[in-house]
């Protein structure tokens, strides 16, 4: 019996020690944090979290926003990740792993995520404007290059917005981008109307395509805003190229 009881007391003082352990990183990292030593917060934060099984979602949640500003971008996606999956501070939670995935040009992930936290928080304002500037950027560096199709695809995704500024942005982006295609295809097209008829009509058919098509998205951007100068212009110009 008395080797029970010393069994026992023994296993006592491990446990203590194991909880003033934990408790010293979580000071420490509260400490690091309030000094905006970013990193060592991650480091103090990181070891408590692992030490007391990540049960702590203050803890999980400030380890996130260090890593963001730590610029230890897969780091803080990862614990505002467990963030959101405790349910915790949800708003900053989506929007601060949103932000690390778009720090990592993680396109797929970014989207994702976004989407995930607009279906959680319908019309949030802050992942509604990340999700707007990021994809409208990528989007033209994307149409640069010429990758149309990775470019629609992007401004496609502005589309989940409840904002009507950045949905109408997005659709001009949208119709702007296949007028040019289809004019740029036309005007290459017309040289051929009398030398190869029939190559001329085949690239004009595909050319007009574009241009509806481009006309289809900039419809619903003037139903947006019917005053938006620049949407009636290339609206003009496409009526007058498929007379």
């Amino acid at each position: 019996m008395k080797k029970i009881v010393l069994l026992v007391a023994f296993c006592l003082s491990i446990g203590n020690v194991f909880a003033q352990d934990a408790e010293k990183l979580r000071d420490e990292g509260d400490a690091a944090l309030k000094a905006k030593n970013y990193p060592e917060a991650v480091a103090k934060y990181g070891e408590y979290l692992k030490l007391t099984e990540y049960k702590d979602t203050v803890r999980i949640f400030n380890c996130g926003f260090s890593a963001n500003q730590a610029k230890m971008y897969e780091e803080a996606a990862k614990y505002f990740d467990m963030a959101v999956k405790y349910n915790y501070n949800l708003d900053d939670s989506y929007t601060g792993e949103a932000m690390a995935y778009r720090n990592l040009n993680k396109t797929e992930e970014f989207v994702s995520t976004v989407e995930a936290g607009l279906k959680a928080l319908p019309g949030n304002a802050n992942l509604e404007k990340l999700l707007y500037s990021y994809c409208i950027k990528q989007g033209q560096a994307a149409q640069k290059k010429g990758d149309i199709a990775g470019a629609e695809a992007l401004y496609k995704n502005v589309l989940i917005a409840s904002n009507k500024k950045y949905q109408e942005g997005a659709l001009y982006s949208l119709g702007a981008m296949l007028y040019n295609q289809g004019a740029t295809a036309l005007q290459k097209a017309t040289p051929l109307a009398t030398s190869e008829p029939n190559k001329y009509k085949a690239e004009k058919a595909k050319a007009d395509a574009q241009l509806k098509e481009a006309k289809e998205y900039l419809d619903k951007a003037l139903a947006l805003n019917p005053n938006n100068a620049n949407v009636k212009k290339l609206v003009d110009a496409i009526a007058a190229t498929l007379q």
